[in-house]
């Protein structure tokens, strides 16, 4: 049983994340901890300049509303984090801090771009320290 368990959540996706928090909640030890992560992807240079000023701010505000509405409807007591990064690297620099002891990761069924490049939750299983539990 795990005691701190990172849960990242794509609210972009299909996926509403109560698969990979139901998981998360039947590994956890007495007493652990849920953190349920989104990560809003940075906009960079020329890109940024282009946007409204408070895009960011909205983005980030919005990703904060679906997690705790995620997190609400899961019944599950959890905590929410939203962060600004690349996905993968995000996901790691967060279990890192955290002192993950497991990471719960929803995984689409990999198309061609991901055998090509790689998808978010390989480069996650790959180069994380602690266990990875790959939701499909």
């Amino acid at each position: 049983m795990y005691k701190n368990i990172l849960v990242p959540i794509a609210l972009d996706e299909e996926r509403d994340g109560a698969a990979s928090i139901s998981v998360a909640d039947s590994l956890r030890a007495e007493g652990g901890k849920i953190t349920l992560l989104h990560v809003v992807e940075d906009f960079q240079g020329f890109v940024a300049a282009e946007l409204p000023p408070d895009l960011p701010a909205k983005n980030r505000a919005y990703a904060k509303d679906g997690l705790e509405k995620v997190a609400k409807l899961s019944g599950v007591d959890v905590e929410t984090k939203v962060i600004v990064g690349h996905a993968s690297r995000a996901i790691l620099d967060a279990a890192s801090d955290m002192e993950a002891d497991c990471i719960v990761l929803a995984s689409h069924r990999p198309g061609l771009g991901d055998y090509l490049i790689g998808s978010n939750a390989a480069r996650v299983v790959r180069h994380a320290a602690c266990a990875v539990h790959v939701i499909r």
